[in-house]
């Protein structure tokens, strides 16, 4: 069996967000083992990131929850689209950085702007091979949309492979798809989880992920390598060195 391959990443603090993220994260779930550093600090410290761009907002999907397995996915050939109801390819969506620093919830800052790739209407559901559902604050919103649960509905009754993170589980459980199933989710999400019929797994740590059948579920974005991992499976995708 061939050593694992290794990856060292250098850091320093204010580094652009998605240059780190992106790589780290995306690297571990192709199964490399990454190490970051910075000059002057050690194992368990931290390192301070910027969003580098003109203008912030402060709603909608979690920041790294799409674009991580954007870019993950796209490095692996894949061709994603990106898209959100009443707005079409080339818009922006506002995100949120939603971060883990030791209050009784997380806390939200702004986040870069992501640009769709096309357009949420006339969308054909057949020309994808699996769904990918970001968290962040959008779910709660995105859950009303009767275009959405269509379209979640239809991706789960075909056995295609579908992978939530984070509150993307209140979207599932509005669409009526979790019945019988195995689910973890953020915790503050674990109610909706339950009166849905889905039997709870508790993200423990924080960065397990689950697959049922056709269904990743993950808790946050620290666990985007397991959560990009299991999905690659369902797809049938593999690294090899």
């Amino acid at each position: 069996m061939a050593a694992q391959k290794r990856v060292l990443l250098f850091c320093g603090d204010y580094v652009e967000d998605y240059e780190v993220m992106v790589p780290f994260q995306a690297l571990q779930a192709y199964g490399i083992a990454v190490d970051a550093v910075c000059p002057g600090k050690k194992a368990g410290e931290i390192c301070r990131t910027a969003v580098h761009q003109g203008t912030g907002h402060q709603d909608y999907m979690e920041d790294y929850e799409v674009m991580v397995p954007f870019q993950s996915l796209q490095s692996l050939g894949c061709m994603v689209d990106a898209v959100c109801p009443n707005k079409g390819a080339g818009e922006k969506c506002p995100t949120a950085i939603h971060d883990f620093e030791g209050d009784q919830t997380y806390s939200e800052k702004p986040g870069h702007d992501f640009t769709l790739t096309a357009s949420f209407e006339g969308l054909d559901a057949s020309s994808y091979d699996a769904l990918v559902i970001p968290g962040g604050r959008a779910p709660e919103y995105l859950a009303l949309n009767d275009k959405v649960i269509a379209l979640v509905k239809e991706f789960m009754a075909n056995g295609k492979p579908v992978a939530s993170i984070c509150h993307g589980q209140q979207i599932l459980s509005a669409a009526g798809v979790l019945k019988g199933k195995k689910c973890t989710a953020y915790p503050a999400v674990k109610l909706n989880v339950v009166l849905a019929g889905a039997t709870w797994l508790e993200p423990e740590p924080i960065d397990r992920c689950f697959t049922d059948g056709n269904l990743v579920t993950g808790a946050a974005w620290p666990g985007h390598p397991e959560f990009i991992s299991q999905l690659m499976a369902l797809l049938g995708i593999k690294v090899t060195f």
